[in-house]
């Protein structure tokens, strides 16, 4: 993860390019949303995606404290 690189002091993705052929090797998901909001029973707000990583720098109650809050929001 080029982002979370320490060393690096900023750093900016400014273009992306993905040819046709590459993308087309991505068929998607085997379901839309709906079924992971019936199956979750989760509807009305945003679903969370993250990584908590201890290279943060998070001391061990914060590390703890940001863990504890994604999992309890959903």
């Amino acid at each position: 993860n080029v982002f979370g690189f320490k060393a690096l002091r900023a750093l900016r993705l400014e273009d992306l390019r993905i040819s046709k052929a590459y993308v087309k090797t991505f068929l998607g998901p085997p379901h839309g949303i709906q079924v992971e909001r019936d199956n979750l029973n989760k509807y009305g707000r945003a679903f969370l995606g993250c990584t908590i990583k201890p290279k943060l720098g998070l001391s061990a109650k914060n590390y703890g404290r940001a863990c504890y809050e994604c999992l309890g929001g959903g």
